[in-house]
């Protein structure tokens, strides 16, 4: 293991968007067991530190390669588009009115039917940008639209976790 290497070589997996979770989990779980602590203590306290590194190293790379968003964004920042969402809100006027729209829709539902078509309209999006996804990075290399499209994505996600709370609440 290199300190250097991305979270795909760490992992010895292809650099794609497009993940099995079984071998990635499989993965993550060798690499745990390989850098484990309790494997180093007879080599000393040292050892163990530099496995514990190790060890939180792989639990970050398993967490950025198991999260669709975050895989995404790491691979468009990878390949040089970052996703800056911080200060890049740029989105396109259609999305921007979709979203005019979902929020005006959140604040008129009151009842618990009208929140769940919110919500199953929410998660088709959340489907669509996804695979939107997959072939804007694996099929067509496409960083920039990917790093767009990944801008969206979190937005939707905000947004369904707050049609999911609104939802909570009516069902107290």
């Amino acid at each position: 293991m290199h300190l250097d290497a991305t979270d795909f070589e760490l992992f010895d997996l292809p650099p794609t968007f497009a993940q099995d979770r079984t071998t990635l989990d499989t993965r993550w779980k060798e690499l745990q067991r390989e850098a484990h602590p309790d494997r180093f203590a007879a080599q000393g306290a040292a050892a163990q530190r530099v496995a514990m590194q190790w060890s939180v190293r792989i639990n970050e790379a398993y967490q950025r390669l198991k999260d669709p968003i975050k895989r995404a964004s790491y691979l468009c920042a990878l390949n040089g588009a970052k996703i800056d969402a911080e200060h890049n809100t740029a989105m396109p006027a259609d999305f921007l009115m979709q979203q005019m729209e979902w929020r005006e829709s959140l604040d008129d539902a009151h009842d618990v039917k009208a929140l769940e078509a919110l919500h199953e309209e929410v998660d088709g999006a959340r489907r669509r940008a996804l695979s939107s996804l997959d072939r804007l990075i694996d099929e067509k290399g496409a960083y920039t639209e990917a790093a767009a499209q990944v801008r969206a994505l979190m937005f939707i996600e905000r947004f369904a976790k707050d049609v999911e709370a609104k939802l909570d609440h009516l069902g107290q």
